[in-house]
């Protein structure tokens, strides 16, 4: 949730301020929430998120499931895939964040920059959202190849296929990209 709406390093100072301030996730699902909103600031939106995250955390609570590292190892892909996007505030993309990032597991999250790679390159249809491309590539990419797809994609997508102007002219992946040629300004 702390990656929501703001950069990779608001969002790793945020996670450090948080791990500084609070010992343990019990203590985060207990913690007032100005105190919770105050050490997450700088990942911005702070009062929000923080309403967010000590709810996600007391469900999982109230669920049954301690609140540590290894409460999710046992738990069936499927069955933790359902878990977290029941959670408020956890949709497809966190959800699929916290798979593959945190606990390893071959789930493929789509933000912004896989979205719009994905519709450019003609990997899904022009009109996908966010879901059915996430749903169209956690079918067809194989498990051993998500992390490393989903972390080129979103370079590729940062640095070359931006939102505004892509940079066609320098694109490794010009060939394959059935927009080339559209228009004679890249």
């Amino acid at each position: 949730m702390l990656s929501q709406h703001t950069s990779d390093t608001n969002r790793d100072r945020a996670y450090a301020d948080l791990r500084r301030r609070f010992a343990d996730w019990d203590d985060v699902a207990d913690a007032p929430l100005p105190a919770l909103a105050r050490a997450i600031r700088r990942g911005g939106l702070g009062p929000t998120k923080a309403v967010r995250i000590r709810a996600m955390l007391r469900g999982i609570r109230e669920s049954g499931v301690p609140l540590d590292e290894r409460a999710f190892m046992a738990v069936p892909d499927s069955e933790l895939w359902d878990t977290l996007v029941a959670l408020p505030g956890v949709g497809p993309k966190t959800a699929a964040c916290v798979l593959l990032f945190s606990l390893d597991r071959p789930f493929f999250p789509v933000d912004t920059h896989v979205h719009r790679v994905a519709i450019r390159l003609g990997l899904v249809p022009p009109r996908s959202n966010a879901v059915t491309t996430q749903a169209a590539f956690q079918e067809n990419v194989p498990d051993d190849e998500m992390y490393a797809l989903h972390m080129n994609l979103i370079r590729h997508g940062r640095e070359v296929c931006v939102a505004q102007r892509p940079r066609c002219s320098v694109c490794m992946l010009r060939g394959l990209c059935p927009r080339v040629g559209v228009t004679t300004s890249r």
